[in-house]
């Protein structure tokens, strides 16, 4: 259950962000906030993080739909620790964010441009759905490698750390 509320409150508050975005930010005057710290910068972004990708949205559109599949009937049926429940909803939240870019706004469907519109110096411009796939990554690295704990919840014996090892080898 904890999935899903944090999976739906991260979705609407991507939504709710970008909505305001398109409706109060002029990319030709971004709002500079926080000293400089922020810049409300729109853009449309075609690609993945970094703008990279350009020529590839149909990738990664349904590199994104496969993602979605493989958490939501993997992942979800196996998270029984709380901190995985909330980084699974994360990861939720961000795929779904920006993936209803990709198929649902402009140029086309599977083409749709990705709306972003938060930039820090010397850094991507990005939105709520990429800081909920970074939380979650973050979250998730935390789990298993710091607590050494399954979505699950059981512990990584020494044999298992030592096959993950190198299986990432």
């Amino acid at each position: 259950m904890l999935v899903f509320v944090v999976a739906v409150a991260g979705y609407a508050a991507d939504l709710a962000t970008k909505t305001a975005a398109l409706a109060h930010l002029d990319p030709a005057n971004p709002p500079v906030l926080l000293g400089g710290l922020v810049t409300l910068q729109l853009i449309s972004n075609p690609g993945a993080a970094f703008s990279m990708g350009e020529n590839f949205t149909v990738v990664l559109s349904f590199v994104a739909i496969a993602a979605f599949v493989v958490v939501s009937a993997w992942l979800v049926p196996r998270v029984r620790v709380r901190a995985w429940g909330v980084a699974t909803g994360l990861l939720l939240a961000g795929i779904l964010g920006n993936l209803t870019d990709r198929l649902f706004r402009p140029p086309s469907p599977l083409h749709g441009h990705v709306i972003d519109f938060i930039q820090l110096p010397y850094f991507a411009i990005f939105n709520v759905a990429d800081m909920c796939i970074t939380g979650a990554a973050v979250l998730i690295i935390w789990l298993s490698v710091v607590r050494q704990v399954s979505a699950d919840g059981r512990r990584m014996d020494a044999g298992e750390q030592e096959a993950r090892g190198r299986a990432s080898s």
